[in-house]
This record gives C-alpha cells, structure tokens and sequence, in this order.
C-alpha cells in the first residue's frame, strides 16, 4: 500500500488552503470549552501554511446538531484558537452561503477563515457530491487533519477529496496513523491492551485483531458482563449482549491457544439503578445479587489490573471502567488512569471516553500518547482502511 502524502510533500507557497479540522470540542451549560486538546493539536499544521505564504480555510463539525442553532457554533472554538495562536480568526456566518464564499474570495496571505459548523448543511453525513464540490471551489488545496472524523465518510471528509487536484494529510492525522500503526508492528514488550467500555459488539473486531498481537487482555466496564456470562457467572441486571456470549466463548478460547492472558473484573460496584443516587456496594463478581447491576470495576480488580500492568512495556487503553459520566462509578476508570499514568510503559490513549477520563485524572502529560479520535482509533486497530485517510495515499484517484 501507498504511502499517505504528507503536508509536507506538496508545495504550498501562496496558495490558499482548505483544511478539515476536528474541532468536536466539550463545552459546559454556558458553553465554555472545557477540553481544548483538539483545538491545539490543529495548530502546527494551521502554523506551517501560513508559515508558507498561505490563506487558510478552517472547517469543524461541533456535536449533532438538527438544525442551525448558536448552541452550536463554531465562534468560540474560534476565539479559543485566536487566543491560542496571539491571532485573529475571521468567522464566516454560514458554510457555503454567501458570507463565506465572499470572505473565502477575499482572504489574503496569512489570513484564516473559520467555516460555521459543518453539519449545519444537511449534505455534510451524506457525503453529498454537490456540497463537497462547492467546499472545493472555496481554496486550492486540501489539508485532512480530523483523524477523529476519518472513519466517516462525510462531505468533508470523503467526497471532498474527489474535487482537489492537491490534497494531503495534515500532522496530527500522520502522528495518529504513525502511532497506530508502530503499535500493531512493533509494540515493546510485553503489551497489554486495557479495553473497556459498555458493549462487546462495538469492539469485537479489535479484540479479535489484537489477540495474536498482545500479550495481556484487560477487560473492563460493561461489555466485560458479557464475557462473565460466557464464564457461567450469574450477573444480574448488568449490561448483557446475550447474541454474542458465542462470540466472547470464542475469544477466550483463543486468547488461551495463543497463550494471551485475560483478565476480567473480580469483583464489582453494584447498584439497582445507574443514577447518582442509588446506594452503591462493592461485591465479588461471583456473588452479583440478582436486581442489581454492575456498574464499576471494584477495588480489587483495580488491585489485579494494577499488577497486570506493572511490567507492561507497552499500554494500549481504550474504554472506561465503569459508568465514568456518574461520580462514584468513576473511581474504577480513574485508578485506571493513575496506573497507566505511573507506568514506565510506553502508554497509548485510544480517545474518545478515555482521553476525557485521562484528562480528569490529571495524568494526560503522564501518557505517551493521546489519540484525538476515539471510533478512528478502534478502527484502525481492527485494521480497517479509513474513508477520509484512503483518498490521501500516493495511488489516490486524482480530477
């Protein structure tokens, strides 16, 4: 296969540049960005186009969005950037209307442009051909930097690619690639893979690549029910995939012809409900009482999971321990993230649930690497080609 064209290997020099962005940012009730990790990984690659004389064209999606709607627009990711970067950032009031092809017209060297969020046009997850063609009439060139968006084949994303005789990736898209793929070819080992999260089936393909690749399994948070099932255990009302308690029979059968070590929560934090004000306890994943469910890994699993790690050269982490979103169901995912924090392991966060759990830890500089994108993330790991990185590689179709 190709290799992906880099930024830097097209010549940028005074032209203007359309870049995709994934500026899916958390904000709280008033809208502050709470999490700005993503908006700062954009800015090397926004820096070296204007470091070349360029124009820039920034473009972002912010939540699911049903309609236009100020509660999502992009205005303050583009203060936030302007802050970050000592430099103004013009706003365009729409995408592709008016105000933007005229402040897209008129911008000059050295000036950036931020569209309005992408999926205020109802083309955009349709990967609409005629919405991607007038994306492409607005710059010269196409930077793709949203390695969290690459798994969608959106207008940006995809079919953009199609209208640009120039495109490339950006370098947190490359870094993103580089690592996922350094991980799956040479991990130092021994490598432990920590998966967790609330269902199997999102995850199923990645546990099976992973299986010949690691060498320790930690599994955790609601899908690990479902492999208990498999065990024979009795689990109460926790999270059940019933159709694939085949599927996770399987993997532990083969996890032990490769001589992989699984490990699964041995006792939990139940409640009867998932709220904040259920009455929590602690019990042995043996003894789930029947009308409560599991909702954390328990203290000791978090012992357990601690000595699995301890001589771990290389961690891949991807999924929460528990219901992390509920206070006293986060101290499972959060122990979790001071373990991989303290380790000497190289340490790669799969995005996502996981970077915002490793982010309220305090340990995000503690961690080799933290992936922007959760869903692209896991599809590389299970091996898949991504829509958005597949049209950037030296074979790409070109107009």
């Amino acid at each position: 296969m190709s290799e992906i064209i880099s930024i830097k290997d097209i010549d940028l020099a005074k032209k203007k540049v359309f870049i995709r962005c994934d500026f899916n940012v958390p904000q709280d009730d008033f809208l502050n960005i709470t999490d700005d990790r993503r908006i700062r990984s954009a800015i090397p690659t926004i820096r070296y186009c204007l470091d070349n004389g360029c124009s820039v064209i920034l473009s972002s999606h912010l939540g699911r969005p049903d309609a236009i709607s100020s509660k999502f627009s992009l205005e303050p990711i583009a203060k936030r950037l302007s802050r970050l970067m000592s430099k103004e950032i013009l706003m365009a009031k729409d995408v592709v209307g008016e105000d933007a092809k005229k402040k897209a017209q008129n911008l000059q060297a050295g000036e950036i442009l931020m569209l309005e969020n992408l999926r205020f046009e109802r083309g955009e997850i349709k990967n609409d051909e005629a919405l991607a063609r007038e994306f492409a009439a607005l710059a010269e060139i196409y930077i793709n930097d949203a390695f969290g968006v690459c798994h969608r084949a959106h207008a940006s994303v995809e079919a953009i690619t199609r209208f640009f005789e120039i495109k490339a990736a950006g370098f947190l898209l490359l870094k993103e690639i580089k690592f996922a793929n350094n991980l799956l070819k040479h991990p130092a080992r021994p490598f432990v893979a920590v998966v967790g999260g609330s269902k199997v089936s999102g995850k199923l393909q990645a546990l099976i690549n992973l299986l010949p690749k690691v060498d320790k399994l930690i599994i955790g948070g609601g899908m690990a029910f479902t492999f208990l099932k498999a065990q024979g255990f009795d689990i109460g009302d926790s999270l059940l995939e019933e159709n694939l308690i085949d599927e996770a029979q399987a993997i532990l059968s083969r996890a032990k012809e490769l001589g992989v070590k699984i490990y699964l929560p041995v006792d939990v934090a139940v409640a009867r409900t998932c709220t904040s004000e259920a009455l929590m306890s602690y019990v042995p994943t043996q003894e789930i009482p029947n009308g409560f469910m599991g909702l954390d890994i328990g203290p000791a699993s978090g012992k357990l999971f601690r000595e699995v790690l301890a001589d771990a050269q290389t961690i891949w982490w991807n999924g929460p321990m528990g219901v992390f979103e509920i206070e006293k169901f986060a101290k499972g995912s959060l122990k979790m993230a001071h373990f991989i924090g303290d380790s000497n392991a190289t340490t790669i966060i799969g995005g996502g649930d996981t970077a915002d759990v490793v982010a309220r830890s305090g340990e995000a500089d503690e961690m080799t690497f933290i992936s922007t994108g959760g869903g692209a993330s896991l599809e590389l790991i299970e091996g898949k080609e991504l829509p958005g990185v597949k049209p950037l590689r030296g074979d790409g179709e070109r107009l």
